[in-house]
């Protein structure tokens, strides 16, 4: 395995282990893990889990989650395995790519799948010459087969939660099919009066509800970067340190 490093998530409730170099996970999956409103007792599948750090935010915020990692690359879906035990958190990473998903994975329904995709259409940039950072953000299967994936694996008015690029949502949108409804996409944006970046797509197994544009999230104090150190607003910066999650108006 190559070289890794220990990184502090949930303001130190979480020590994890992932490659020095490569795809490393960062505030992207703590803000996923946030938009999930799983609940004790409740199944979780996460596609791409990477080395496990949106799954085990969720376990930590949530806790007694029947909670289930599928990864296509060995040596991240090892270092998720290593994670959930290095915190006392239970979690099953299953190794295997979701365009053939597999047997025991497709035998299950879940209450609740959450993604985040490939951020990059590898037509319109350049591949990055790290394999597992390629892996996790190239876009290899489209967003439609995400989504596909994830619908195939969830209960009736189960939940889908992924976190994409904000000029990917258009892409996003049109992979959701008559399958879902309820709809609902909650903009991260990096400072007020700048366009957002991220965005959270929510939407149900089933659903019939419109299609909802919710109240965007500005993530940092003022419209600039002023000072060094964390310029969070209270309410990311309680989900980054204290395993929050987002006060969204969510569909139950």
């Amino acid at each position: 395995m190559s070289a890794t490093t220990r990184d502090q998530f949930l303001g130190g409730r979480l020590t994890i282990t992932q490659p020095a170099k490569g795809y490393r996970a960062g505030v992207d999956a703590v803000f996923l893990a946030a938009a999930v409103t799983a609940l004790p007792g409740q199944s979780v599948l996460e596609l791409g889990c990477g080395v496990g750090v949106a799954s085990l935010c969720l376990q930590a915020r949530v806790g007694d989650l029947d909670l289930i990692g599928l990864e296509v690359q060995p040596e991240y879906a090892t270092l998720a395995r290593q994670n959930a035990l290095l915190n006392g958190l239970s979690m099953g990473v299953v190794t295997g790519d979701l365009t053939d998903t597999p047997s025991d994975l497709r035998a299950r329904q879940f209450d609740h799948v959450l993604a985040n995709p490939p951020y990059y259409q590898r037509a319109r940039g350049t591949a990055s010459p790290k394999v597992g950072r390629e892996t996790a953000l190239g876009e290899t299967a489209p967003l439609r087969t995400w989504v596909d994936a994830a619908v195939r694996r969830m209960r009736p008015k189960g939940h889908m939660t992924m976190i994409q690029k904000a000029d990917r949502l258009p892409d996003l949108i049109a992979a959701c099919d008559s399958r879902l409804g309820d709809l609902s996409v909650l903009p991260l944006v990096p400072r007020s009066g700048r366009a957002a970046e991220l965005v959270i797509l929510r939407a149900r197994k089933g659903a019939g509800g419109a299609f909802r544009l919710l109240s965007p999230k500005i993530l940092h104090i003022g419209d600039r970067h002023r000072i060094d150190g964390d310029s969070y607003v209270a309410e990311i910066s309680a989900i980054l340190r204290n395993s929050g999650c987002f006060d969204a108006d969510w569909r139950k």
